[in-house]
């Protein structure tokens, strides 16, 4: 922000600081880099667990997803929170060894992500149409993603809608599948599924009782998820057809009035063939 634009009571101290994320500092701040503190002392003192996936999920949330309705007004540009790719956008100050694998990462954000959704749309008197169409594109996703684990909760697609209902129902199930991805033991295998799973939904874009914008909406998060899987195997950069494959996807989703299902379609279709090529000969 250009120094003449803040106003004189402006101080950067209350801006962003390590609370924002890690809780109320007065017990940890003075004692949280000693060498003889451990994790759990840190956590017993009042900092938070961002460890726990589930934990670092509803602390990124709230300021990454969450948008009043008076900001959407005021012309503020939707957000969109992918906790893994931010992560990774972020300066580093913890140590990667000690981390969950990206494509956990990413999924745990995802349905809490989800959750909020759902709690926003049924707080607001008049639902956006906007965020209902991102929920409900968001919820096909992890429904997707969920089922390559078949011990993970299940709910059938049906379920979610704008009334109060299921808009309660979705909140709770997405809850419960954030929580216990979090507690995953994760694999490459898994991985592996999960981008196989979501690859191959092509077909589903050339369904045609599905309202275009509904559409879009479903690839706008479907390549964020398909770049953190592909990330997060360790193909993106080694396989440079692939990768130009998903450059096109991106392209095909990045402006919802013009966005073509069936395009986006074969786009993936293609991209699903390399995919499976790749995984098949690893």
């Amino acid at each position: 922000m250009p120094a003449g634009r803040l106003l004189p009571e402006a101080k950067i101290s209350e801006a962003v600081s390590c609370e924002n994320c890690h809780g109320p500092a007065e017990n940890w701040l003075r004692a949280h880099t000693r060498t003889d503190w451990s994790h759990d002392d840190r956590v017993q003192s009042g900092m938070r667990d961002l460890k726990n996936l589930y934990v670092r999920a509803n602390t990124c949330v709230a300021c990454h997803q969450n948008l009043d309705g008076d900001l959407r007004q005021a012309g503020h540009p939707e957000l969109i929170f992918e906790l893994d790719g931010q992560e990774v956008a972020q300066p580093r100050h913890g140590r990667r060894s000690m981390d969950k694998p990206g494509p956990q990462i990413w999924l745990v954000g995802q349905a809490v992500a989800l959750r909020e959704m759902c709690w926003q749309l049924a707080r607001e008197e008049s639902p956006n149409d906007k965020l209902a169409a991102r929920a409900a594109g968001l919820f096909w996703l992890v429904h997707l993603a969920g089922k390559a684990e078949g011990r993970w909760p299940r709910v059938e697609p049906e379920a979610f809608g704008p009334t109060a209902d299921q808009l309660e129902k979705v909140q709770r199930w997405s809850d419960q599948f954030a929580k216990q991805v979090s507690e995953f033991r994760w694999s490459e295998e898994l991985a592996r599924k999960c981008l196989a799973s979501l690859a191959g939904a092509g077909e589903a874009f050339r369904e045609t009782q599905i309202p275009t914008i509904q559409h879009a909406r479903r690839a706008e998060r479907l390549v964020l998820a398909l770049d953190r899987l592909v990330t997060g195997l360790g193909i993106a950069s080694t396989e440079p057809a692939l990768s130009r494959a998903l450059d096109r996807l991106f392209d095909a989703a990045q402006s919802l009035p013009d966005f073509d299902p069936t395009q986006f379609a074969d786009n993936l279709k293609e991209f699903h063939t390399g995919v499976a090529r790749i995984l098949d000969s690893r």
